[in-house]
């Protein structure tokens, strides 16, 4: 079986156990059937893990504008893509200021960059990892949480079970879609996408989809906030 045989057979799996589980993703879906959950990606720049987790740490408390604005000032310090940890640990800090971060991330992203480069952390091992094993490594770095490693695993490893409670975006499109009268907690829309395992990430572009696109799209936007 070819990869895309293979990829339209997983989708086609993911899609039926949704549309069984919830009512309101099965309209979603019905309503999209040209959806490409990958689409949005190739609307951002290559990133292995560093440059994802780069990117999330970039659009803490940013709107997507700013964060888009802010990251194509960094790729243009390093003649036109995210930078590797060396290559940001080689660069004057006050760069990275006059780039737009703020001197908290550029901690955080430095920190990041000295564990994977002196061999705290391992990007092989680190990418092998399970999800919960990973986000325990990388929480445990000062300014990175679970919403930024969440960010990273959809983007660069693209996982498969992976739900983002803390993205502004996504409580919105959970609060559009689910008809609520109030923006839902993070613990709430956990509790809505409980029943979307082990295909959480699918849902939770099929919910930014019907956020920031009309129905029948051919593809889905990028994410709200990064």
């Amino acid at each position: 079986m070819s990869e895309d045989s293979s990829r339209a057979a997983w989708l086609q799996q993911a899609r039926s156990h949704l549309r069984d589980a919830d009512p309101v993703l099965a309209r979603l879906i019905d309503d999209r059937p040209d959806f490409d959950p990958r689409a949005w990606m190739a609307q951002l720049p290559p990133m292995d893990l560093y440059g994802a987790l780069l990117f999330q740490v970039t659009g803490q408390q940013l709107s997507v504008a700013a964060t888009r604005r802010t990251l194509a000032r960094i790729q243009a310090l390093f003649g036109g893509h995210l930078p590797s940890p060396g290559e940001l640990l080689a660069v004057d800090p006050g760069q990275l200021r006059q780039a737009g971060l703020s001197w908290r991330k550029i901690g955080t992203l430095r920190d990041l960059a000295a564990r994977l480069s002196d061999g705290r952390l391992d990007p092989d091992v680190l990418t092998s990892l399970p999800d919960d094993e990973l986000m325990a490594e990388l929480t445990a770095i000062p300014g990175i949480g679970p919403w930024t490693v969440q960010g990273a695993l959809l983007i660069a490893l693209q996982r498969e079970d992976v739900v983002l409670p803390g993205d502004l975006a996504l409580r919105k499109a959970v609060r559009a879609a689910y008809q609520l009268d109030h923006l839902p907690s993070q613990q709430e829309v956990l509790a809505i996408a409980e029943k979307w395992r082990p295909y959480r990430s699918l849902a939770t572009s099929y919910l930014f989809s019907a956020a920031f696109e009309p129905a029948k799209a051919p593809s889905v936007t990028r994410l709200g906030s990064a």
